[in-house]
């Protein structure tokens, strides 16, 4: 019953992947230039015999890109052309980093958040006020203070995962069974034993399901820093490749966007399958 179920959802995944290529097909074909009310001599003049081409690449010209940018994608040949594993592995690393201190802050935030309800009634205020700022607000903030394009980058990333986290590992903390926690008590374990031991394993499945959605909300925001500050990364490749009405290889920085971040929350998937638990 499963194996059926994959094989029929194979092939309909194929099945629109074949007329998604085939409406992008038909979608650049040239045309033939309109010159059915125009003067036949000075259609000819301007060309009007020619055909028009679509501003869209073809897929047979993104396919071709497609393997002319993964055939060698850790070149370097200055500033403005890189490959685009390095481009990735730039924004990686501002991801995984802002990532990174948003963990360090918020967990062991969230813990005592959801541990103490007067630090919750007291924290509160400040969550709900900074939490709907867009992080990307924080940009020039960030760039007075920090003076470095790539920290503040870093910066905008820890803003924005900070929130999911902190407020599901709070949540997670907080719905611990209290029968859990009285045994704990009866059993006069320490503090921190019962925080690593009854807990952080409790909680473990909500923390995750924070962090999946920071990383999705960090790899989003990203792109749209790097635009902002440059110099390298999959953001920048995207705007330099605008700026050089370069279509296809827009098309195929986004497709590559696409993949990255499809394995982000593949790897955070695994991990909540790791800690889930049946109650």
């Amino acid at each position: 019953m499963t194996k059926s179920l994959n094989f029929k959802s194979l092939l309909i995944s194929v099945l629109l992947l074949c007329a998604l290529l085939l409406g992008w097909y038909i979608a650049t074909l040239p045309q033939a230039a309109l010159t059915a009310n125009v003067d036949p001599e000075y259609a000819a003049l301007m060309g009007g015999g020619a055909v028009k081409k679509s501003g869209m690449p073809t897929p047979a010209e993104f396919g071709h890109t497609l393997r002319e940018r993964l055939s060698d994608p850790f070149y370097d040949h200055g500033p403005n052309d890189k490959g685009i594993g390095i481009q990735l592995a730039y924004s990686l690393a501002r991801v995984l980093s802002g990532f990174a201190l948003a963990a360090l802050v918020a967990i062991p935030l969230g813990f005592v958040v959801g541990m103490s309800p007067l630090m919750q009634r007291a924290l509160n205020p400040y969550i709900q006020l900074l939490k709907p700022i867009s992080p990307l607000a924080w940009m020039p903030l960030a760039l007075y203070t920090i003076k470095d394009s790539s920290a503040s980058a870093i910066f905008v990333i820890f803003i924005c995962s900070l929130w999911p986290m902190l407020i599901n590992t709070a949540y997670g903390v907080a719905a611990v069974r209290r029968d859990w926690l009285d045994v704990a008590k009866t059993l006069e374990v320490s503090a921190l034993r019962k925080a690593f031991q009854v807990v952080l394993p409790a909680a473990a499945p909500t923390i995750l399901t924070g962090m999946r959605i920071s990383m999705g909300i960090a790899w989003l925001v990203i792109v749209a820093a790097e635009m902002l500050v440059g110099g390298t990364g999959i953001g920048y490749f995207v705007w330099n490749e605008w700026n050089n009405l370069s279509l296809t290889n827009v098309i195929f920085a986004i497709l590559m966007i696409g993949v990255v971040g499809m394995m982000l929350d593949m790897m955070f998937g695994g991990l909540s399958r790791l800690v889930a638990y049946n109650d």
